[in-house]
């Protein structure tokens, strides 16, 4: 079992920055996707971003790349999103998951986290 608890989130203005935390703990292997996915309201939740366990083969979707950054503390088995230029449309409750390597899609993550809500004001 893996669990994962993100934290982080918050409001902010347009043009600001957050960094999400994701804390993660149990049987990771190194070779787990770490990924992020964020959903917004009535909408599907959707990709943004994934790290693998290692540190590595890290990939963002088209709509944040440029903005946001994924990287990893592997002395504190942590996860993290750092989110700058924020937009309204950014607004979202954001979630962290692990799943199989290289994955991109909602059903490839076998675990998840309870998420944090991001609200962007403009």
């Amino acid at each position: 079992q893996v669990q994962l608890v993100e934290s982080g989130g918050g409001l902010v203005q347009a043009g600001g920055s957050l960094r999400l935390s994701c804390a993660a703990s149990g049987r990771i292997f190194s070779s787990y996707a770490m990924g992020w996915f964020r959903q917004a309201p009535g909408k599907e939740r959707e990709f943004v971003g994934r790290i693998s366990w290692s540190g590595g083969n890290i990939y963002y979707a088209n709509s944040v790349k440029g903005r946001f950054t994924i990287s990893k503390d592997n002395a504190n088995d942590t996860v993290y999103l750092q989110m700058n230029s924020l937009k309204p449309a950014d607004t979202a409750v954001y979630y962290c998951a692990a799943g199989r390597p290289g994955a991109t899609m909602i059903e490839e993550y076998d675990y998840w986290g309870q998420g944090t809500q991001v609200t962007v004001s403009s």
